[in-house]
């Protein structure tokens, strides 16, 4: 009687694990990754240990320096400026997460839509290019302008201006995405798998979702890391405006435009806020290359 030696069958590595050995090859994703984690640790889990209310007014304690009280010194209404930096980098983080799963969420349809059918197609990249012909800014100042009462008057000062700029964002910034799923799409129909798939009569619906979906998740997880700086980037603009959250409900960009006007006298006010979006910006772009890269099967293992 021949033994039968047990054989430990170790389960099938999951690909993920390919695409985070590849990202690590990326230093620059890897030191982006590090100071956007670092961002959310401060953002997110700094107002426990710093309890100084952003909004809290002293005026004996206005534009102060860096002292052990405000480690980042006081504006010119005596609000701490690490506390307003905090609380501004969660509102300026949760605009632009909301407004890039808005963004990715329509360019997709879009995408998808334009580039598996094809009596769409034509229709649907017209109106692609009419968005992306149309001037953003003027565009997002008039949406602001027209919306911005109504809103806050049905949901608040500081909820219906939140979904004000996350709607507008979102809906001026979805076409990049529209794009670049229109033509993975169009690659990926045309493949030995998803032909055989529609030769054996799977409906369109169950196409979209089983097939081609799951191989387009690529470009719009690296467009979704680069929306999230496009989308901070724009609303810093529409605060630095004026356009933005109340004076009273600090953002990124507010800080800016708070302290423009004494630049000259207290130039860290400036400094910081403007230091801070440059490094969540820089930091998800480096990702997002890295993301690029790791997840393109052509050269994973390079």
């Amino acid at each position: 009687m021949t033994e039968v030696t047990a054989v430990k069958i170790r389960p099938p590595r999951s690909q993920w694990w390919d695409v985070w050995d590849q990202f690590k090859t990326h230093k620059g994703a890897l030191v982006g990754l590090a100071v956007f984690v670092t961002i959310l640790v401060l953002i997110f889990l700094g107002p426990l240990v710093w309890k100084i209310d952003a909004t809290f007014v002293d005026l004996k304690m206005r534009n102060k320096g860096f002292s052990m009280a405000h480690p980042l010194g006081t504006d010119q209404l005596g609000r701490d400026m690490l506390a307003r930096l905090m609380v501004g980098g969660r509102v300026s983080l949760a605009v632009g997460i909301t407004a890039m799963a808005l963004a990715i969420v329509l360019g997709t349809f879009v995408g998808v839509l334009a580039g598996y059918f094809r009596r769409l197609e034509n229709l649907l990249m017209r109106l692609t290019d009419l968005f992306l012909a149309l001037p953003l800014l003027p565009l997002l100042l008039l949406m602001v302008t027209l919306f911005r009462e109504p809103l806050s008057k049905a949901f608040g000062p500081e909820t219906g201006i939140f979904l004000l700029i996350v709607t507008a964002i979102g809906a001026t910034s979805w076409m990049q995405t529209a794009r670049i799923v229109r033509g993975e799409v169009l690659a990926v129909k045309e493949r030995e798998f998803v032909l055989a798939a529609r030769s054996i009569g799977t409906p369109s619906r169950r196409m979209i979702t089983r097939h081609i979906l799951p191989n387009v998740m690529s470009p719009i997880m690296v467009s979704a890391t680069l929306g999230i700086a496009s989308a901070i980037i724009t609303e810093s603009a529409l605060s630095f405006l004026g356009l933005g959250f109340p004076p009273d409900f600090p953002t990124w960009g507010r800080l800016l435009f708070d302290a423009v006007d004494q630049i000259r006298l207290f130039p860290s006010r400036v400094i910081m806020p403007g230091v801070a979006i440059s490094l969540v910006v820089l930091s998800v772009n480096y990702i997002g290359d890295g993301l690029r890269d790791a997840l393109d099967p052509r050269i994973r293992g390079r």
